[in-house]
């Protein structure tokens, strides 16, 4: 299953890298994990704290799976750890609603065997994963502070013996679900939370993906932390599955190292004069900046480029107002366009994806025909200025918005009604390259099967008119049948006149196809 941060690394790196899930799952079979730095570290609270562990409860592997968790609290019991809390973040989103009992049972039986052999093994508090904890791009800090009074604090409005009676009972509330299931925590006989974060603790962040992570992570290990009273600030040793921000060095120990994402298409271009816009709205302004530099924050060049992100309305669900800020992301867009201060401006437009999670069919496609207008206001304008555009989507969901059988029939529940699919899907995404700019002879190559995402970047690389890293995924695009006389050697950049007479820069690969134009 594609999501958002894999895509849009491979869509700005130009390579394949193997990322969170398969880093995890390599460490996990090998044992490493446990013979790692980080997992040293927060070993040392074992003998006298409670480890806990913190994380989305789901098999979606978007941001983290269930199989892992249970691999962790297997080899985390057999490495010492005495005494475990788990703090479960309910899904409904990667995966479908009302799962999130199934997903808790299963988790309560493994922690009963645990128990069975010694280990003091509970879940601790819990909430739904829109309404507690995972909250990105400091868009809404009150999302996180009410994980934090439930899993530091064992303060929450909802006190229970068990967290399947939680779940079964505040999913029972009017319009409930998954993703946001109000924060709750478990209390014993005489009321007492049994888990909340003190002193000489042990925490470990178990999502594999970084963004919904972030901001716990910080409230966690910032000293000086001022975005909501904490109350206290425990005394802890904290790790991340993995880190979650290179640039921040967040947080400083982690148990699996990520990957190191080097020469990304950001950096390349900087580093040859391309002046570079980047903009969207909150919840997926990082991904055209932060994941499309190779996990990197920060410019490459602040003299080249300019990020400029568009505050998405916080606390109103994505259907409730599904057109978002499409309109005035590509309004900025099409300003950086026109002022001729940028030679490459990249933009995503989240509507698709943000409303599609919600499972809400007319609210997709209020989202999806807003998305389209977003779309036209930036294609017009590069139309206006005879630029080139290429327009692609970093994995599907809008396009398919039910839940279907292995015959791909729409599944039904016991009333009748179709079942909503909030996930994304496994379709291939499609991508149109376009506009006055692009050279009349330009075609998509042919000899490119398995093309995906990380072939983007050498286009575009090559759209500017250099030649891409030889290390790249090979370009997309050709020039065929040429009728202008090449006069150059191979792997040589030239100039060549256009039907208008303007000039365009290409490449001249080793077969003698220019491989692209810009």
């Amino acid at each position: 299953m594609g999501n958002s941060e894999v895509g849009h690394n491979a869509l700005g790196a130009g390579q394949i890298y193997a990322q969170g899930a398969k880093l995890v799952d390599s460490a996990l079979a090998s044992g490493k994990i446990y013979e790692g730095e980080g997992f040293k570290y927060i070993q040392q609270s074992f003998e006298s704290g409670t480890l806990h562990l913190i994380g989305l409860l789901s098999d979606g592997g978007v941001h983290s799976r269930i199989d892992q968790l249970q691999l962790l609290l297997k080899g985390a019991s057999e490495h010492g750890a005495k005494r475990i809390r788990v703090h479960i973040l309910t899904d409904g989103r990667d995966v479908l609603d009302g799962s999130s009992v199934t997903f808790v049972e299963t988790l309560e039986n493994d922690l009963v065997k645990l128990r069975e052999k010694g280990v003091d093994a509970r879940i601790a508090s819990g909430g739904g994963r829109m309404y507690v904890t995972m909250d990105r791009y400091e868009n809404d800090w009150q999302v996180v502070k009410r994980g934090w009074d439930a899993q530091v604090l064992g303060e929450a409005p909802h006190k229970f013996p068990s967290a399947l009676e939680a779940v079964k009972r505040l999913r029972d509330e009017p319009k409930a679900n998954d993703q946001y299931l109000p924060p709750f925590v478990v209390v014993d006989e005489s009321g007492k939370p049994v888990g909340p974060i003190v002193d000489g603790d042990a925490v470990v962040t178990f999502n594999f993906r970084a963004d919904r992570m972030v901001m716990l992570a910080k409230a966690l290990e910032y000293e000086d932390f001022d975005k909501f009273d904490r109350v206290r600030f425990p005394k802890i040793r904290y790790a991340g599955m993995l880190q979650y921000d290179g640039e921040l060095k967040l947080p400083s120990h982690y148990l699996v190292a990520p990957p190191e994402i080097e020469r990304t298409s950001g950096e390349y271009l900087a580093h040859n004069g391309v002046r570079t816009y980047a903009c969207s709205e909150t919840v997926k302004f990082g991904h055209v900046t932060f994941f499309w530099n190779g996990n990197r924050s920060g410019y490459f060049n602040p003299n080249l480029e300019k990020y400029e992100e568009i505050p998405s309305d916080t606390g109103i669900p994505f259907n409730v107002q599904p057109r978002m800020k499409a309109v005035e992301v590509a309004e900025k867009a099409r300003d950086a366009i026109l002022s001729g201060k940028f030679d490459q401006v990249r933009v995503n437009i989240p509507n698709g994806d943000m409303v599609g999670h919600t499972g809400d069919l007319e609210a997709t496609i209020v989202g999806c025909k807003a998305a389209d207008e977003a779309v036209r206001i930036i294609l017009d304008a590069i139309e206006q200025v005879g630029g080139i555009f290429v327009v692609t989507a970093d994995h599907g969901n809008a396009e398919d918005m039910v839940k279907r059988d292995k015959s791909g029939k729409p599944i039904r529940d016991r009333d009748g009604n179709v079942q909503p699919l909030t996930s994304h899907t496994l379709n291939p995404v499609p991508i149109a390259i376009g506009g006055p700019g692009l050279a009349p002879e330009a075609t998509f190559r042919e000899d490119l099967p398995d093309a995906g995402l990380a072939n983007v970047a050498a286009t575009l690389i090559n759209l500017h008119g250099f030649e891409a890293p030889h290390h790249y995924e090979p370009t997309l695009i050709q020039i065929s049948r040429s009728p202008f006389r090449v006069l150059a050697s191979k792997s040589q950049r030239l100039a060549i006149p256009t039907a208008d007479h303007q000039s365009v820069l290409v490449k001249l690969p080793d077969n003698n196809q220019l491989a692209g134009c810009g």
